[in-house]
């Protein structure tokens, strides 16, 4: 007689589960990137956010289909009505056989300010109940410049291992040789249709390749744009030096208390050699309960780094318009002088 095959426990399982390969590319359908414009657009310039749904596979997250989370007054009970909102939503989704797993969320921003505590927060609360998820992020101002600004983006799991010990100083950042640009990891967007989707849309291309709205990607002017990039980019400056202030009275105070403490212990030295002397016990060399001897607490680094992130974002893109803002004006003058 055979022997019955041995059947293993859900511990043994997870035991030898092999790891997960790392997230690659990040495939949403079409559709959902539609949902998401439409949606951040009808509430521009206010912030919106929604739910995304699909699958893991492998190295591919599959983003499916998404949906809304409503937009309350600030008097309401936001945060549970929101819970329940979207157990109510996935309930109903499932009774429909959607693809109701959740993904990773989105949220629209405001000229790449999206680098913030909360962001962060909001990740980690995410990490506590699945494994991997991502956030897409769309900035409808810069689509209206002619750049679909729609990114992925994940924690990296270094900063990850560091914000669960919540110690930003130099030493551990320097240990985990983490860098500000180490904080966010963008992963790739593949954007899918599926074979009927495509074939539709090639039915609804137009004959005529120009239309009128074409013409508006000449347009000289982009001084709305660039000012308040200038002008966020130039509070950034002002936060940074906040910081910047907070970082040298930190050691300011450090330096202090380590010349009080090298005073302290001369004279204590000088005490002990004349107690020696005397044939008489020494003191100890260092006494807790001195006030000089309590360490300073050094201040974290975390929002420097975050607004270094968002200084170089600002940049990024002032450099891109204005890039693109110079061969347009180089295209009108030849178009001038021919």
């Amino acid at each position: 007689m055979a022997n019955p095959p041995m059947t293993r426990s859900f511990l043994q399982v997870a035991a030898t589960e092999e790891v997960a390969p790392p997230l690659r590319v990040v495939q949403i359908e079409g559709l959902v990137i539609l949902k998401i414009i439409k949606h951040c657009k009808e509430f521009s310039p206010a912030l919106v956010t929604g739910q995304l749904l699909g699958l893991d596979v492998g190295s591919v997250l599959e983003v499916t289909n998404c949906f809304p989370f409503p937009v309350r007054e600030e008097d309401e009970e936001v945060e549970a009505d929101g819970a329940n909102y979207q157990l109510e939503m996935m309930r109903c989704l499932r009774e429909v056989n959607v693809d109701n797993n959740t993904v990773g969320w989105y949220q629209s921003t405001l000229l790449g300010s999206f680098q913030t505590v909360e962001l962060i927060d909001t990740f980690m609360n995410y990490q506590e109940n699945i494994r991997r998820c991502v956030c897409i992020i769309y900035d409808p101002s810069r689509s209206n410049q002619g750049v679909l600004a729609l990114k992925a983006l994940k924690l990296s799991d270094s900063f990850m291992d560091l914000y669960r010990n919540t110690n930003f100083t130099g030493e551990k950042l320097r240990e985990k040789n983490l860098s500000w640009v180490d904080i966010f990891e963008e992963i790739p967007i593949k954007v899918s249709n599926s074979a009927l989707i495509s074939a539709f849309m090639t039915e609804l291309e137009a004959d005529s390749p120009v239309s009128q709205c074409d013409y508006d990607r000449l347009k000289l002017s982009t001084r709305p744009f660039m000012e308040r990039n200038v002008e966020f980019l130039i509070e950034c400056m002002d936060d940074l030096s906040v910081q910047q202030q907070k970082f040298q009275f930190y050691y300011r105070n450090l330096s202090r208390q380590q010349a009080q403490q090298q005073g302290w212990l001369q004279k204590r030295r000088a005490e002990n050699m004349a107690r020696k002397a005397a044939g008489e016990e020494p003191l100890p060399e260092e006494d807790p309960s001195n006030p000089i001897f309590k360490p300073i607490a050094e201040p974290s680094r975390l929002d420097t780094y975050l607004i270094t992130n968002q200084i170089s974002n600002y940049c990024n893109q002032i450099n891109g318009a204005a890039g693109q803002s110079f061969s347009r004006l180089y295209l009108m003058k030849a178009l001038h002088e021919n």
